[in-house]
C-alpha cells in the first residue's frame, strides 16, 4: 500500500453504499476519504457527517465546496459542527466554483482570488474562536465569534486545502492554505508547473512548497479486461472535455480533439450527445488524464503523479467493483 493514499466520492452510488466503501476503505489502511461537491446533485456536507458518525479513524475531507454558495461564518458553523461529530478528523477542501455553473444560479465571480483570501481569513479565525470584526470586498463580518454554550470551547483543527487548478489560485494556495487539493483529469507534467507556482506562494508567508501538502485526485478505473477498464473511463473524459476545456487545456489535450468534442456537446449535455462525443476521445488521451486499466496499469500510472510531486493520491473509482479498486491500493507498494 502507499504511505499514503485517499478515496474520493462523488454520486455514482447509493449513499448507503457509499459509506459501507468508506468504512472498507478505512479497515485497509486509507487515510482519507473526500466526498465531492460540484454539479447540484449531491451536496458534500450530508455524506460528510454520514461518515463521520460511522467510522473511527479516517479522515473526512469536502472536496470542494465553494466560496460563493455559503457565506465564511455559515462555513466557520458547518465544519465546527462536523468536527463535534468526528473531532480532529475533518478537512475544509474549497474551491472557486466554476461557469457557466455559478452564472446559471446568479453568482457573478468576480475577483476569485480576493475572494478566496477573505472567505479563508475569516473561516481560520472563527474556527480559531476569536472575535472577527472584517470588512472586506467580499466578506464582511461585524463582531461576531462561533456561539458556543454548550460543548468544546478550546480552537478546532481543521485544516484548509483549496481546490485549485488554475495557477494564481495555486499561487494563493501555497500562500494562505494548510494543502492544495490538486485535480484531476491533469496529466502528471501539469504538476510541475502547479509546483512552481505553490512553491512562489508559499515563499510569501515564509514557507516552503514541502509544508504545503498535496493530495491529488486521480480517476480510477482498474478492470481485468483492459478495454473494459479503459471505456469506463471514457464517458467521464469525455464530460470534462467538453465541460471544463481550461483543464483539458492545462493537460495538454489537443485542440483539435477539443473542437471536435465542442462541437457535439452542449452544455448540460444529452445522454446521445456524451455517446457520440465518445467516440471522438482516443485511448492515449483517457490514459494520459486517467489511471485506467489492469491493477498493474493504474497503479503504475498512480506512481507517475506521486512521482510528479503528488503527496496522497485520491482515487475516484469508475466501474462497479469499488472494493476491488481498494484492494488495488491497498495491498501493494505503489511508492
Amino acid at each position: 500500500m502507499a504511505e499514503r493514499v485517499a478515496l474520493y466520492l462523488q454520486d455514482a452510488h447509493p449513499l448507503r453504499d457509499a459509506i459501507e466503501y468508506v468504512q472498507y476503505a478505512e479497515g485497509r489502511g486509507f487515510e482519507a476519504v473526500w466526498q465531492a461537491e460540484s454539479r447540484l446533485v449531491r451536496d458534500a456536507i450530508v455524506p460528510m457527517a454520514a461518515y463521520g458518525a460511522t467510522t473511527k479513524r479516517i479522515k473526512i475531507g469536502s472536496g470542494v465546496v465553494n466560496n460563493w454558495t455559503r457565506n465564511a461564518a455559515l462555513t466557520a458553523a458547518t465544519f465546527l459542527t462536523l468536527d463535534d461529530l468526528a473531532p480532529d478528523r475533518m478537512i475544509l477542501g474549497i474551491g472557486a466554483w466554476w461557469d457557466p455553473l455559478a452564472a446559471n444560479v446568479g453568482i457573478k465571480r468576480e475577483k476569485p482570488l480576493l475572494a478566496m483570501r477573505e472567505h479563508i481569513t475569516v473561516v481560520r479565525d472563527l474556527l480559531a474562536m476569536k472575535n472577527v470584526t472584517f470588512n472586506g470586498e467580499f466578506v464582511k463580518v461585524n463582531g461576531i465569534e462561533l456561539d458556543i454554550v454548550h460543548g468544546r470551547r478550546e480552537p478546532r483543527n481543521v485544516p484548509i486545502y483549496i481546490g485549485a487548478t488554475g495557477m494564481k489560485m495555486m499561487a494563493l494556495a501555497g500562500e494562505i492554505a494548510d494543502g492544495v487539493l490538486l485535480n484531476y483529469l491533469v496529466s502528471p507534467a501539469y504538476n510541475a508547473t502547479a509546483l512552481e507556482n505553490l512553491e512562489k506562494g508559499a515563499k510569501l508567508s515564509g514557507r516552503t512548497v514541502d509544508e504545503i501538502d498535496r493530495p491529488q485526485l486521480v480517476v480510477c478505473s482498474v478492470d481485468s479486461d483492459r478495454k473494459k477498464a479503459l471505456d469506463g473511463a471514457r464517458k467521464l473524459v469525455t464530460q470534462y472535455l467538453g465541460q471544463q476545456p481550461h483543464i483539458m487545456k492545462a493537460s495538454g489535450v489537443s485542440s483539435d480533439v477539443l473542437d471536435e468534442i465542442h462541437q457535439v456537446l452542449t452544455w448540460p449535455a444529452t445522454e446521445e450527445q456524451i455517446e457520440r462525443a465518445m467516440e471522438l476521445v482516443p485511448d492515449d488521451v483517457v490514459q494520459l488524464i486517467t489511471a485506467s486499466g489492469t491493477p498493474d496499469e493504474v497503479r503504475a500510472k498512480v506512481r507517475e503523479y506521486i512521482s510528479a510531486g503528488c503527496t496522497c493520491p485520491v482515487l475516484y473509482p469508475l466501474g462497479p467493483d469499488v472494493r476491488m479498486m481498494i484492494d488495488t491500493f491497498a495491498q501493494d507498494d505503489i511508492v
